[in-house]
């Protein structure tokens, strides 16, 4: 078979290939495709599942394991936080059937809160790490990591980052499932985790990681005979290769595929002879930090140029220029290129982001936000489409940390100011994920705040996954719905309030106020279906009572409303989405609905 393959798409085809069993994940940018192209698989001794978290999704596949079953669970980067528990504990019991954590970072990052580099908690789990440089390598470790695990009988992390994830190569392969039976369980000590125990392994840990540090040094690649060394992996290897091409000669590559354990023979190989090394990575230091160490270790002392003495920034994504810019002003320093042979790109314009028009939650912040006027409120923030609640002019977003954190930290914002109203926002899938102990804390605890949980049927950001409210599994089937009012209910809450955004508007306003006005522990479901699944008939228009106040688009914040040349506004019904939000604030009425053809 002869396929173009987004990188995800290549981890989930080599998966399947080599005998994956069982496929768990929670959906986040940049690592969602990996199950989005796993569900469209199908085999008797195959089963994938959007899991209602990270640690869920770790968990079922490490069961799945000590079953002998192959198994992969797959997040972004933070989502490894949420999955830190079990996975730092399976590295001290063990596994039985190979296992993957595939992890996506994003570096800059496009679509998440930090840049935290995976590598780093490679070494913190002492677990081995490989990161691939291409789709194509992707594909041809995947095997590797199956094969190491199982051997050594550990987890094996898979990172990889945005680039790479998301960008696409031809690949060639035989699209042929391995079969393999898969034992059942074996009640063994090793599998309940003890103190005495831990100690036991975490000794065995060291001895394995030893062993597969020698054996894994094979995948690290060595290239040209230049006397200055550049030690590169992952996406920053193309960009170095790109970047040298004029000057190939002068320098020899070390592509360190394997960051976790480091080869240390492959390590002095590399450096013996050379006049300096340069460290070019993306995010933290972690190659320049073990090569170091190494190299110390053992006596060498050579020239390094890295984040470390600030030629390589710490922050952001690497590119060819960037890498360009790097090698010509250690190599000018050290007085070997004077040639200055880039030229800097121009700068992206940014955009900035906003809700989609005809979205529920402009609606239910809108609600809420004139249900509060007059009042001194704190708006806490979520992980999410809604996340977008802090732009302006909607501005109902005044603090967002991680998942789950809007229900907790408006806890500890009411215990400090006590005075002050505060409205928690979270979206539904994320009230699955992380939000249902948060509430549980504040009933137990008697925490007076209001919880609106905006609920639009599907996990929207990152591609209309399914969730538990939704009750459809990853592979379309039915599974069974849960009711997020009922869970609120089921936790004893008793003032709980379900919304359609797009009711009376007015109307929505005034239950949401008598019912914040009650100063107890509320909870408020705005449920209406994202409007990228459902789009409403025809579309809003502005008719010649319009005075350009600009209410419509001052309030609202609609992308499909903007200013013609003259300044003057009007509604764009290729963008509309015909929600009719806007005519909720037109004073002189001009706003009106018209037919699609009209």
């Amino acid at each position: 078979m002869k396929k173009v393959l987004m990188g995800n798409e290549a981890v989930a085809y080599s998966l399947f290939i080599n005998g994956v069993n069982v496929a768990t994940g929670y959906p986040g940018t940049p690592s969602t495709e990996v199950i989005e192209t796993l569900k469209k698989f199908s085999d008797d001794d195959f089963y994938v599942e959007w899991s209602v978290n990270e640690k869920v999704a770790l968990e079922v596949a490490a069961g799945a394991s000590l079953s002998g079953a192959r198994s992969v669970a797959t997040m972004k980067q933070v989502g490894l936080n949420v999955a830190a528990d079990p996975l730092l504990s399976l590295s001290i019991i063990g596994i039985e059937g190979g296992m993957i954590v595939f992890v996506a970072d994003d570096p800059g990052p496009h679509s998440s809160q930090t840049e935290q580099d995976t590598r780093n908690f490679a070494r913190f789990c002492n677990l081995p790490v490989l990161d691939p440089s291409s789709p194509k390598e992707a594909f041809s470790l995947v095997r590797v990591a199956f094969e190491i695990s199982e051997k050594y009988k550990l987890p094996v992390i898979f990172r990889m980052t945005t680039r790479i994830c998301h960008s696409n190569e031809t690949l060639e392969f035989e699209f042929k499932r391995e079969k393999r039976k898969i034992s059942s369980f074996e009640k063994r000590p090793q599998w309940v985790i003890l103190p005495g125990l831990s100690y036991k392994k975490h000794i065995e840990l060291e001895e394995k990681l030893t062993k597969i540090r020698t054996e894994l040094g094979r995948l690290n690649i060595i290239e040209g005979h230049g006397q200055i060394g550049i030690v590169t992996s992952g996406i920053s290897y193309f960009y170095v290769k790109e970047a040298i091409r004029e000057f190939e000669d002068l320098f020899s590559i070390l592509k360190v595929t394997v960051a976790h354990p480091i080869d240390d023979r492959t390590i002095l190989d590399f450096a013996a002879g050379k006049r300096m090394l340069i460290f070019i990575e993306e995010l933290d230091p972690v190659i320049e930090e073990e090569t170091k160490l190494v190299l110390f270790e053992n006596g060498m002392h050579i020239l390094t140029y890295g984040k470390r003495n600030g030629y390589v920034p710490f922050a952001g994504e690497l590119d060819v220029d960037k890498v360009k810019q790097i090698i010509y002003n250690v190599t000018k320093k050290e007085g070997l290129l004077v040639q200055k042979s880039f030229v800097n790109a121009p700068e992206i314009p940014r955009r900035q982001s906003q809700l989609c028009s005809g979205c529920p939650h402009r609606s239910s912040f809108l609600i809420v936000k004139n249900a509060c006027k007059g009042k001194d409120v704190i708006y806490t923030g979520d992980i999410g489409c809604y996340t977008l609640g802090y732009a302006k002019p909607i501005s109902t977003t005044d603090t967002c940390l991680c998942m789950g954190a809007s229900i907790t930290m408006s806890q500890g914002l009411k215990l400090a100011d006590e005075k002050k109203k505060v409205v928690a926002f979270i979206g539904d899938s994320t009230f699955f994920h992380s939000g249902i102990t948060g509430l549980v804390n504040a009933y137990y605890n008697r925490h007076n705040i209001t919880v609106c949980v905006l609920d639009n049927l599907t996990t929207g950001m990152t591609g209309f996954q399914p969730h538990p409210g939704v009750g459809q599994k990853a592979t379309g089937q039915e599974g069974q719905r849960v009711e997020i009012a009922e869970v609120v209910k089921g936790i004893g809450i008793k003032e709980v309030l379900i919304i359609d955004p797009y009711e009376d508007f007015n109307l929505c306003v005034q239950k949401v106020r008598e019912f914040i006005e009650k100063d107890k522990l509320s909870v408020i479901v705005f449920r209406r279906k994202c409007a990228n699944l459902e789009r409403y008939n025809g579309y809003y228009r502005i008719n010649e009572k319009c005075i350009n106040c600009k209410a419509c688009l001052n309030v609202t914040g609609c992308p499909a409303i903007s200013e013609d040349e003259d300044k003057n506004v009007f509604i764009d019904k290729t963008l509309c989405n015909g929600c009719g939000l806007c005519a909720n604030f037109c004073p002189r009425m001009a706003i009106k609905k018209v037919g699609q053809n009209e």
